[in-house]
């Protein structure tokens, strides 16, 4: 049995930043994450992506936040269940839960914080017959790492802002890029439509709408893809390529959380926003995309906040009727499990004469 002081179900930004906002009141935090290592999104599905909106950042890639969030709460030594799912929840005669994960670890808390993101994902799949058949033989449905791409041919299809940024983006990498789009109009941000129309006129990007992939050929990989020209009459193109990437979104699932009896709405965890993010069952929090409430923003930045506020709301939970005294880090420092420090700077004040 594993035992700590907030369970944290969820190791991406959100999470993370809770471990830190919880040091500071020294309590201990252990995470559960269903990837292999910490980040979530940002460390599974896009590390090389820039960030724009984080205080203090004008950009930063996803990849190196997570870095910068793990190095921010060594010093409180959080613990790690990494590459098992949060399965089971139970509540205790002394009131608190066990949590239970599908490899059957078990883990013991007086607060759970789910900080799941938007749950699990599972891309959105083109209607093609034999997709399947080059899922990783060259067709990919999230890009990890753009060099992988230097000087291969790539086929991106999809009208959202992933489709154009990354078209974009690869268009200074891949030997080509085609994009390809079933309706003339895109979804995505107006500046990074003009961007693609603009590399198209210098043709670094090859642009084809309204146009869809229909068929994927090859012999032990994909080697090319039929685009069908949605024209009167119909047109097929054969265009040999290394890589298909089809940007149609994720569907996010709660997955076993959806039956720890949590109020959902929309794929979502209702809680209390008036104070401190708490659910329907006491003790049991929710922060980061993985929560709803009137005016939510899904903001990294939000998620920050909200970590901050349920972690006071866990320090009164965990020690009843304890006051604690709230001190800027600039006054009180970090003290950190390990025994590091970062004190305060002194401030003396001379008397003037």
């Amino acid at each position: 049995m594993i035992k700590t002081d907030i369970l944290i179900i969820g190791a991406g930004p959100t999470g993370l930043f809770a471990v830190f906002e919880a040091g500071l009141l020294q309590l201990k935090c252990h995470l559960i994450d269903a990837l292999p290592q910490p980040g979530g999104q940002l460390a599974e599905i896009y590390p090389k992506k820039p960030i724009y909106d984080i205080p203090g950042f004008p950009e930063i890639l996803a990849g190196e936040l997570v870095d910068n969030l793990m190095e921010q709460i060594r010093p409180f030594q959080p613990g790690f269940t990494l590459g098992e799912r949060a399965e089971t929840i139970e509540t205790l005669e002394d009131g608190t839960f066990v949590v239970t994960t599908n490899e059957g670890t078990r883990h013991q808390a007086p607060v759970v914080a789910i900080a799941g993101g938007l749950g699990s994902f599972e891309p959105r799949k083109p209607l093609i017959d034999n997709i399947g058949q080059f899922e990783d033989k060259g067709v990919a449905y999230m890009l990890k790492d753009p060099e992988v791409y230097r000087d291969k041919r790539v086929l991106i299809a999809g009208g959202g802002d992933s489709a154009l940024d990354w078209s974009i983006f690869l268009s200074g990498v891949a030997k080509e890029v085609t994009l390809v789009h079933r309706r003339n109009e895109f979804r995505g941000a107006l500046d990074s439509v003009e961007k693609v129309r603009e590399l198209k006129h210098q043709g670094k990007i090859r642009l084809i709408t309204p146009a869809e992939v229909v068929q994927l050929e090859g012999a032990d990989r994909l080697e090319r893809v039929v685009v069908r020209r949605n024209t009167e009459p119909a047109e097929d193109i054969r265009i040999e390529l290394d890589t298909f990437i089809p940007l149609f979104g994720l569907s996010p699932k709660l997955g076993p959380i959806s039956k720890w009896g949590l109020e959902i709405e929309k794929n979502a965890i209702r809680v209390d926003n008036t104070l401190d993010y708490q659910t329907n069952i006491p003790g049991i929090y929710a922060i980061g995309d993985v929560n709803t409430y009137p005016g939510k923003l899904k903001l990294i930045l939000c998620g920050f906040h909200e970590a901050t506020l349920m972690c006071q709301s866990a320090y009164q939970r965990i020690n009843p009727g304890k006051k604690y005294v709230m001190k800027y880090t600039t006054v009180g420092g970090i003290h950190g499990f390990d025994g590091s420090k970062k004190e305060a700077p002194k401030v003396v004040v001379k008397a003037i004469d």
